[in-house]
């Protein structure tokens, strides 16, 4: 009864994250026009986020199933655990307004109950964390150096609104979403792997049809919402967007590296910003809210996954309370940072209307 709860759970998990982020990556090619209606860009979402589990998940899959800690410690009660305290962070992130990272909260939860045990793999944890760092910075740098190239090429004249830069963004848009599907395909499975419930193969091809279904069924508001927001970008700056993050984050899966795409996507726009505003885009909300992903993703996951293992297997009462602590300490400081900026916010709109 358990396993079929675990895998409940996980192909839930599955489809909300097709929904939330592999719809998002078709997001700048139906925006820009690219693509004019919105099941054909949750068609070719689905189809690159499937392709991209199956042929490229498996690394991935195989360092949240076992390279975090030991496999034999996965069990499926654990299993359950993990994913219960991946999604509740998400659910609470949703209530709080904040996106989070799948990788992240996925990992966390794992950090949780390798924490919980004193079994942690603390070497391949930090080699995770550092590419957490590393890549975003990357994906920053790269699209700072091609967008001054990219805005010297429009000065020119070089890049009118030429047909095949619709082209680009539509293979580009299918190449974030085939990098999205080798990467986040394992926060769904990879447990399941782990606990010997399924296979890596049979893993990435269930895990891989149920993102992309997610997509399908549950990916339109978040395609809508994203296009509305990254249509101010033209198609050559949405191209170079898009093929920072797929690049990035498809040679991470090559080496089984779980990385959060929403910030290699966050950081490339930044580096476009800077290319063609200058410094001034650091003072932009974007930035304060890739720093916020970083820091809550891991926190909430972990701290619940911590918790629900203490609860359930260890019954240790003091390590519950001081979890409970954590995630009250961090829902109230991120409570009080929110109301302290809508304060502010409220005294500037008073003052420019005086």
């Amino acid at each position: 009864m358990l396993e079929y709860i675990a895998i409940a759970i996980s192909l839930f998990f599955a489809m909300n994250i097709g929904a939330s982020g592999a719809a998002a990556s078709m997001g700048v090619a139906y925006g820009a026009g690219a693509i004019t209606k919105a099941w054909q860009a949750l068609l070719i979402c689905a189809v690159g986020v499937f392709a991209g589990a199956v042929l490229g998940g498996g690394e991935v899959v195989k360092t949240i199933s076992a390279g975090i800690m030991p496999q034999e410690y996965i069990t499926v009660k654990i299993v359950i655990i993990i994913l219960i305290s991946a999604t509740s962070s998400l659910f609470l992130a949703n209530l709080l307004g904040i996106p989070l990272s799948t990788s992240e909260v996925t990992v966390g939860a794992v950090v949780g109950v390798g924490i919980a045990y004193k079994v942690l793999y603390v070497k391949s944890l930090l080699i995770i964390v550092a590419f957490w760092v590393l890549v975003p910075i990357i994906a920053f740098i790269v699209a700072l150096l091609f967008g001054k190239l990219l805005y010297k090429l429009k000065n020119r004249g070089y890049l009118k609104n030429r047909p095949i830069l619709t082209v680009l963004l539509v293979f580009a848009g299918f190449f974030e979403a085939f990098s999205a599907g080798m990467n986040n395909v394992a926060n769904a499975v990879g447990p399941l792997v782990g606990a010997g419930m399924m296979t890596v193969t049979n893993g990435i091809w269930l895990g891989g049809a149920f993102v992309a279904l997610g997509a399908m069924l549950l990916g339109k508001r978040v395609l809508e919402t994203n296009g509305k927001k990254i249509v101010r970008f033209e198609k050559a700056e949405g191209i170079l967007i898009s093929t920072t993050g797929a690049v990035l984050v498809g040679i991470s899966s090559v080496f089984g590296l779980p990385v959060p795409l929403t910030q290699v996507t966050s950081s490339s726009i930044i580096g476009m910003g800077m290319a063609k505003n200058g410094k001034q885009i650091f003072h932009k909300h974007i930035v304060k809210k890739i720093i916020r992903i970083w820091i809550v993703s891991p926190i909430f996951s972990l701290a619940i996954s911590y918790g629900l293992v203490q609860l359930l297997m260890e019954k240790d009462l003091y390590a519950i309370v001081l979890m409970g602590s954590i995630i009250v300490g961090t829902l109230g400081a991120i409570s009080l940072v929110r109301t302290v900026r809508e304060e502010e916010r409220a005294i500037y709109d008073a003052g420019e209307g005086i």
